[in-house]
Formats: C-alpha cells, structure tokens, sequence
C-alpha cells in the first residue's frame, strides 16, 4: 500500500507558454512533463496526474525528502514545448 507523502504543481504556467508567443497542447505539456517527472523520481515514488505523490512503504523517507524544485528543473522544458506545438 502506498503512503500520500505531499502534493506538488508540476503543471507548465501561463506565463511561460505567454513568453514563447505561440500555441501549445497544453494538456500533452504537461502530461509529458509529469511522464518525464515519474521517469526521474525514485523507485517506488510516483506523481499522479492531480499532483499528489505517494510512495511505496520502502521508498517513504527518500520521497519526504526530494527536492521537487530541483527534479521538475532537471526537466527539459524546451524539448517538450518544442514537441507539443500546434
């Protein structure tokens, strides 16, 4: 059974699609976003679509402790803009 650690926004802000000055897919932004996210969190942590984190019983202390400012950073944002313009 998995334990709900915390809830992070890992969604792209209006204000950075505003800086590009075009059009995206702002769903597949940021389901690719998330995707990439899941890819990089530890085994047994996993972020949901609606934001919420919860890890497996054996992954509980390293998921309290992640830095999800630095995770979502290590993200390359520009490569999936780039892949999900209309």
């Amino acid at each position: 059974m998995a334990t709900e650690i915390t809830t992070i926004d890992y969604t792209v802000p209006a204000e950075v699609y505003a800086r590009y000055g075009a059009d995206f897919d702002t769903e597949a932004v940021n389901d690719a976003v998330l995707a990439e996210l899941n890819a990089i969190v530890p085994e047994g942590v996993s972020v949901q679509r609606n934001g919420r984190v919860f890890a497996q019983e054996h992954a509980e202390s390293v998921a309290r402790e992640l830095d999800w400012k630095q995770l979502l950073d290590r993200i390359d944002l520009d490569q999936i803009l780039a892949s999900h313009g209309r």
